[in-house]
C-alpha cells in the first residue's frame, strides 16, 4: 500500500520502571559468559525493562491513557488494534484487545488484533487503521496499540540476535488531520523463511545475508514512494534489533551512522512491535524532530516481514 495513509496524532509510549541489565539474563536464558558478552560487546545491549508484577493489560494501559486522555470526543475512536508480535500473549479466552479499550471507556469501538508480521506489526497495524478509515467521516479515529511481555524464555531469547524487553506504546491514527501525514509505508515478505526461529543453520545464514540487503532495499523503496530522496530523510526511527544488523544496513544504505537512531538499543533493547513507536517518543521528548522535516520507521519481523514508513513532522503531539 503506498500513497497518503492518514496521519498519526498523539504517540505515546511507556516503559517498566525496573531496569534489568543483560548480565542478569543469563542464568534465566541459560546463556554462558560468551554469548551474553556478544550481546553486549557485538549487539549494543546493556540494559532492558522488565516487570513481572505488571500486567500486560496495565503495560499496555499506561501507554494509551497518555493518548485517549483529554480528546475532545472519545466516541469518535471507531477501532482499537493491539499490534503484537507473539501470536499467544494470554491465556485461552483472554482478549486483551477488548480488555484496555473497556478500561479506557471505549467501549463503542471495534477491537482485534493483527499479529501475522510479528515485530513488523506496528507499523503494519498503521497501514491497517488507514483503510479502515478511509472514506469515513474525517473525525473518526483509530487507536493502535503495542506492547507484550516475553513470558518465557522462547519468546524473550532470539538466539544470537536479540534479547526482548517490555515496552507498550499508543497512536491515534486518523484519515487526514492535523498530526504526520504518512507518504509511504512499504512491506516486503521473504516467505522462504516463515519459520525463521527454527530454520536449518543454511537457511539461517542466507537469511542472515539477505536481510540488510532486504530492509536497505525496502527503506530506499519507501523513500522512493514518498517522492523523496534518502538525502531528504532527516532520521531513521528503526527497531531495536542490535547493533550489528543495523551497522551492515547502514553500510548497504551507505549513509553516515548518525542517520539512523540507536541509542535506545543499549537501553531497552528490542521490545517487539513497539521500538520505533518509542524511539520517536524519545526523539521527540529530547527535541531532537524539528517541524516539516521527514522521518523513516523502519522495523523487521520474523517470518520475515520488512516494513518502512515516511511520515513527515508537525510539531509535538
Amino acid at each position: 500500500m503506498t500513497g497518503r495513509l492518514g496521519t498519526l496524532e498523539r504517540i505515546e509510549s511507556a516503559l517498566p520502571d525496573r531496569t534489568v541489565v543483560v548480565e542478569a539474563m543469563g542464568k534465566t536464558l541459560g546463556l554462558s559468559r560468551a554469548k551474553l558478552s556478544l550481546f553486549r560487546k557485538v549487539h549494543g545491549l546493556q540494559t532492558l525493562r522488565l516487570d513481572p508484577g505488571l500486567s500486560l493489560v496495565d503495560l499496555v494501559l499506561s501507554a494509551a491513557r497518555g493518548v485517549v486522555t483529554g480528546l475532545a470526543d472519545p466516541l469518535r475512536v471507531r477501532y482499537v488494534i493491539h499490534a503484537r508480535a507473539i501470536h499467544q500473549v494470554a491465556p485461552a479466552g483472554t482478549d486483551i484487545a477488548r480488555e484496555v479499550r473497556d478500561a479506557l471507556g471505549l467501549g463503542h469501538a471495534e477491537a482485534f488484533a493483527v499479529t501475522q508480521q510479528n515485530c513488523a506489526s506496528g507499523l503494519g497495524a498503521i497501514e491497517v487503521a488507514a483503510a479502515l478509515l478511509a472514506g469515513g467521516d474525517p473525525a473518526d479515529r483509530a487507536l493502535v496499540l503495542t506492547g507484550e511481555k516475553p513470558f518465557c524464555p522462547q519468546v524473550q531469547l532470539v538466539p544470537n540476535t536479540a534479547i526482548m524487553g517490555e515496552a507498550a506504546a499508543a497512536c491515534l491514527v486518523a484519515a487526514e488531520g492535523t498530526g504526520h501525514p504518512v507518504l509511504s509505508l512499504v512491506s516486503r515478505t521473504l516467505g522462504e523463511y516463515a519459520d525463521l526461529i527454527s530454520l536449518p543453520a543454511e537457511e539461517a545464514a542466507r537469511f542472515g545475508k539477505a536481510y540488510a540487503p532486504t530492509l536497505a532495499d525496502v527503506i530506499r523503496q519507501a523513500v522512493a514512494e514518498a517522492g523523496l530522496s534518502l538525502g531528504d530523510i532527516d532520521l531513521i526511527i528503526p527497531h531495536n534489533v542490535n547493533l550489528m544488523s543495523w551497522r551492515q544496513t547502514i553500510a548497504e544504505l551507505d549513509i553516515p551512522a548518525d542517520r539512523v537512531f540507536l541509542d535506545n538499543i543499549a537501553r531497552y533493547s528490542h521490545c517487539f512491535t513497539s521500538d520505533v513507536f518509542v524511539n520517536y517518543t524519545t526523539l521527540r521528548d529530547d527535541g531532537r524532530l524539528a517541524e516539516g522535516r521527514h522521518y523513516l520507521m523502519a522495523g523487521v519481523g520474523a517470518g520475515a516481514t520488512f516494513s518502512a514508513a515516511v511520515l513527515t513532522y508537525r510539531g509535538a503531539r
